[in-house]
């Protein structure tokens, strides 16, 4: 879901990042505002004027998507769910959770704690506005407030839409969860609820723009399109987690090994290991003793007019922890590996021994297998 992340501060334990695509949203809001929603309600104020009162908007929005992911996360840590952090996107904000919540119960309260948190937050500044509105405040002050307001109550209103994985979407899965004892069947049917609201959203967004509106148009698409394609991707990492957890690394590694000699030049590896089995690391022996492990990025750095000089002993760098797993490893902490570091296959070391490889290819025919075996 994200891309490069900007680590901000950490607030009660919680890690507090914000994603470049923020700035995105950030910038068309202060815009929007400075430029049309402000100038509209509060006239004859000056352009310098409008645009404070936009940036104000925009960081108002920064706390108080921050402030509802908080309540989030507080009360999920209260039910003993571990949280990553919060981060915030172009589309607003997620608290990261590193596992699915361990009862119906943990996850209504998880769910609800958002949008009830930003439905007192602007309620409170509603009444803030209205002793603005007794005690004289200057115009962009108060104006900033009554769209804070209004913007956390619409908050809460869209995040309790009952469409996976939006709060209301938790809470409707929380529910069915209880009803039927299956979190499986209970994601897949919020899931499907989200998809469908995506493409109502993403056909709102088209109507709006034939209609004349582009911009909310365009904005329709964009939320339609990213819900349909979360709902989804929700349902398939807890297809693939249920899947997996559990299950050792043993089960899935390969054991006929393909080791590359110490000794041979980077030329005849290239030609005899890379071209010929199309695997981007190969584990490197001498003497039948695991000395290290050679990737096609450390070949790739190396002129080529050297490949014809230099052997694999000279380029190989000790396998690392980013390489390596246990045997008896859980095939999550393998994926979360290989989603960290990029690799799709690892040396299984054990007792400082090289007893088989590990593929994300083969954990997937795995998994493609156990599925259809226990398909509901």
């Amino acid at each position: 879901m994200f891309g490069k992340r900007i680590y901000l501060f950490k607030i009660l334990g919680f890690a507090v990042s914000i994603d470049t695509s923020w700035f995105v949203i950030a910038a068309i809001i202060t815009w929007s505002l400075a430029q049309g929603i402000f100038p509209e309600r509060f006239e004859k104020l000056s352009i310098q004027t409008y645009w404070l009162m936009g940036a104000a908007g925009a960081l108002g929005l920064f706390g108080s998507i921050i402030f509802h992911e908080l309540c989030h996360s507080i009360v999920a840590r209260q039910y003993g769910m571990p949280m990553k952090g919060i981060t915030l996107f172009i589309f607003g904000g997620v608290a990261e959770m590193s596992d699915e919540p361990p009862s119906p119960k943990a996850e209504f309260m998880m769910a609800i704690a958002g949008p009830i948190s930003s439905v007192a937050l602007g309620i409170m500044l509603y009444f803030v506005w209205k002793a603005g509105n007794w005690g004289g405040w200057p115009v962009p002050v108060n104006g900033v407030v009554r769209y804070l307001s209004w913007l956390n109550l619409m908050l809460a209103g869209f995040n309790m839409v009952p469409a996976f994985p939006l709060d209301g979407g938790r809470v409707l899965r929380s529910i069915l969860w209880a009803v039927k004892k299956n979190l499986r069947w209970a994601t897949r049917i919020a899931s499907q609820l989200g998809s469908w609201f995506g493409m109502f959203m993403i056909a709102v967004g088209v109507l709006s723009a034939f209609a004349g509106d582009l911009w909310s148009g365009v904005w329709w698409f964009l939320l339609g399109m990213f819900l349909r394609r979360a709902s989804q991707m929700s349902y398939q990492q807890l297809v693939i987690r249920k899947g997996l957890e559990g299950e050792l690394v043993r089960h899935f590694m390969r054991t006929e090994l393909i080791t590359v000699p110490s000794s041979i030049l980077l030329s005849e590896l290239v030609e005899n290991y890379f071209y010929r089995y199309h695997f981007r690391i190969f584990p490197v022996v001498q003497d039948g003793a695991l000395v290290g492990c050679i990737t096609s990025q450390q070949v790739k750095e190396v002129p080529r007019e050297q490949w014809n000089q230099l052997t694999v002993a000279q380029v190989a760098a000790p396998c690392s922890p980013q390489t390596t797993i246990s045997p008896n490893a859980d095939a999550m902490q393998v994926l979360a590996l290989m989603n960290q570091t990029g690799n799709s296959r690892l040396m299984v070391i054990e007792n400082g021994s090289l007893v088989g490889i590990i593929t994300l290819k083969d954990m997937l025919k795995f998994l493609s297998l156990k599925i259809d075996l226990e398909k509901e």
